[in-house]
């Protein structure tokens, strides 16, 4: 009886951790699950964190560093020098063979060194400043595209699943008429080409359904892929297309006011030329004088024994305080060469930060006439929706009374068809147009919102 209880836990808990969990998210919820929990947010959260640790590496460099060493030497064939005979009472011009020293010796050395000025480190520690926050700019361009691409995956599933909804409307009413004009047929009441129209449309109606419904199982991959889910998780979507439409239509958005610090962008253009600008620093600096001190403390033992474990041993004390000053006097214009790039480099940097101001100018007015169109479109088309929808139930009726052929239906049909995937289609495109708008004028704040669910 206990081994079947324990059999039956075992079971419960087997199929407890075997459960997929699933989501449920709206699009903001979603949005938020991903800035923090995306591939490449994490990996951008690392790259600050490097960047933070290479501030420190750069920083520490200046700072006091304290080496010890250990030495040990045991001279296996001691080394013979030769000394005139005379020095010990020998015959002038012999030599005696002598061994100067002791066969083993035993050092321990500590040394402190700091160092005083180098124009280098000063210019270093600026760069390392700078380069913390390109970090901290490029992270934040990369959770804006993390937001985006999120919007327009979480808008996709949407979009098919939509499709999906429409095209099994669509299939049960062709189906519906296929079989009342198979049946007219078989009575003599319509003819064997309307039925094949009818065949037409339905097998194409059918065939659309079946990609769509693939399409929406890789849409959900995609938007899993954003979110850093597995893609096999289940999500389950909170928000309609049709509401996410709605909410993203006005305009006051385009009238927003425009600042070229907000644009992330432009920070970052701004970045590299703030690195060129140190990088001429740098390169002058090098003609400056660095000056570095030490104290130096050790202790040493001499035998011919290893007795350095001793404690009647002998060890003697040393220790030695210094400065050393390196002096750059002539490089054969190297170091001028080196500058001379450097300012070539700022310059080819300043130009680069000019274009990059008139890309994002451009950037922006083009985002802003891709929301306004989106917009018009999205109003273009629900209206053809309706216009194609009330031509597609007049031919219907002109169809079920012989006025009209099964030849104007399909047409009417297929016109329909195109106006129900233009209409849905326009509902995505505002939402992505918004999301693009907003990412030029960076309004949704993204670093902020981060920190705070990290918290």
């Amino acid at each position: 009886m206990r081994t079947l209880s324990i059999l039956f836990i075992l079971l419960i808990t087997t199929f407890g951790y075997t459960q997929e969990r699933s989501y449920s998210f709206s699009l903001e919820e979603a949005i938020n699950f991903a800035l923090d929990s995306s591939y490449s947010a994490i990996n951008s959260r690392r790259e600050i964190a490097k960047s933070i640790k290479k501030k420190w590496e750069t920083t520490a460099a200046g700072l006091p560093q304290i080496n010890g060493v250990v030495d040990y030497q045991n001279q296996l064939k001691q080394p013979v020098t030769p000394i005139p005979g005379e020095f010990v009472g020998g015959e002038p011009g012999t030599f005696v063979p002598v061994v100067f020293g002791v066969k083993q010796n035993a050092s321990l050395t500590a040394t402190l060194t700091q160092l005083i000025f180098d124009g280098s480190y000063l210019v270093g520690l600026q760069a390392a400043k700078v380069f913390v926050d390109f970090n901290e700019n490029a992270n934040e361009k990369t959770l804006l595209e993390v937001r985006k691409g999120v919007i327009n995956a979480y808008g996709s599933v949407l979009v098919t699943q939509e499709g999906l909804t429409i095209l099994e409307n669509n299939l049960a009413t062709l189906q519906d008429n296929l079989k009342e004009t198979k049946a007219l047929f078989e009575n003599g009441f319509a003819e064997e080409e309307d039925v094949e129209q009818l065949q037409i449309t339905t097998a194409q109606v059918e065939n659309d359904l079946k990609n769509t419904r693939r399409l929406e199982g890789i849409a959900k991959e995609m938007l899993n892929l954003a979110l850093g889910i597995p893609v096999n998780t289940e999500v389950y979507l909170e928000d309609n297309l049709e509401k996410l439409a709605q909410e993203s239509i006005g305009m006051a958005l385009t009238e927003t006011e425009f600042s070229f610090e907000n644009n992330v962008d432009y920070r970052i253009a701004k970045n590299l030329t703030e690195q060129r600008e140190l990088e001429v620093k740098l390169e002058k600096s090098k003609a400056l004088p660095s000056i570095n001190g030490f104290v130096n403390y050790g202790t040493s033992a001499f035998d011919n024994e290893f007795v350095f474990f001793d404690n009647d041993t002998p060890w003697f004390q040393s220790s030695i305080l210094g400065v050393s000053m390196n002096i750059p006097i002539f490089s054969s214009l190297q170091r001028s060469a080196r500058t001379q790039q450097a300012k070539i480099a700022l310059e080819q940097s300043k130009t680069d930060f000019i274009q990059a101001q008139q890309e994002i100018n451009l950037e922006l007015d083009r985002a802003k006439s891709n929301f306004t169109f989106a917009i018009e479109n999205y109003y273009t088309s629900e209206e053809n929706l309706k216009l194609a929808e009330r031509i597609e139930d007049k031919n219907l009726i002109k169809y079920r009374e012989g006025i009209t052929t099964s030849f104007d239906l399909r047409q009417a049909q297929t016109q329909l068809y195109t106006a129900q995937r233009e209409y849905i289609n326009s509902m995505l495109d505002v939402i992505d147009a918004k999301a693009n708008l907003e990412t030029v004028l960076n309004t949704p704040d993204v670093t902020n919102r981060n920190q705070e669910n990290q918290q």
